[in-house]
Formats: structure tokens, C-alpha cells, sequence
């Protein structure tokens, strides 16, 4: 079966190169699925998991949003922060989660970020149900 190369870049650096059979992720525009030959394009990623079939194997990453470039032959996923599931430390994710909702918990005073503890605890979820997959 026919591949297309996937690289997960982050401003630190890569953290998952591989050729795979198919590329799923969430785009802002919806879920898009990349097979190889797929039309180049570009889109905004949503926080999500972003999953890698390959010969029935499939592998996952946590992205926390970002960008998706599409060419033929390679799919170039550039993320704010994103983790193997293998390498997400679960107790880290659990604890963010718990700060973020206390955080959003507390919205009535002045100087809580809503939005920023939002997305915080997104953050956090995505990583905990990447991390058990």
C-alpha cells in the first residue's frame, strides 16, 4: 500500500517522523482524512489527536492547534506543543486539568483569563485521552 511521509514539527523541534497509510486529524474547517496523492492545501488544527494508520497500527499524537501543510508526498503538521502517546506523563496532564478548572471555577474574579484557562484545560484532555489510547 502507498505512503506519504508525516512529520510533527514543534517550535523545540520533531517529535514523530514516519511514513504511514493515512493521516486523520481535526482542522478548524472540520476532521480531514490525508491519504498519499492527496491535493496540497493548508489548514488550522484544532486541540486534538491526530491519528497515523499504518499497516493496521494505529499511532497517536496530541497536538495542542497549529498548522497542517499538505502536499502529495508529505503531510507537515507544525504545532504549538504536541506529544507521542507514549511520552505523555498522564500524573503532569491530570494536574494541569485539576488547575485549569479550579481556575475556571474561580471565573467570577477580575484577574482570571477565562479563555486562557479554557484552553488549558482542552490542553489537558486531549493530552490524558491521547495518553490512554
Amino acid at each position: 500500500m502507498k505512503t506519504i511521509k508525516v512529520s510533527v514539527v514543534t517550535p523545540d523541534g520533531p517529535v514523530y517522523e514516519s511514513d504511514v497509510e493515512m493521516v486523520s486529524v481535526k482542522a478548524e474547517s472540520g476532521e480531514l482524512g490525508i491519504l498519499p496523492g492527496h491535493i496540497p492545501m493548508v489548514a488550522p488544527l484544532q486541540i486534538s489527536a491526530v491519528r497515523l494508520k499504518n499497516g493496521g497500527k494505529t499511532e497517536f499524537v496530541a497536538v495542542s492547534g497549529g498548522l497542517l501543510e499538505v502536499r502529495p508526498e508529505q503531510v507537515s503538521i507544525l504545532a504549538q506543543a504536541a506529544e507521542v502517546s507514549e511520552d505523555i506523563d498522564v500524573e503532569r496532564a491530570l494536574k494541569a486539568k485539576e488547575r485549569a478548572e479550579q481556575r475556571l471555577r474561580e471565573q467570577k474574579q477580575d484577574n482570571i483569563d477565562f479563555r486562557r484557562a479554557e484552553l488549558a484545560l482542552q490542553r489537558a484532555i486531549n493530552r490524558i485521552n491521547v495518553a490512554g489510547k
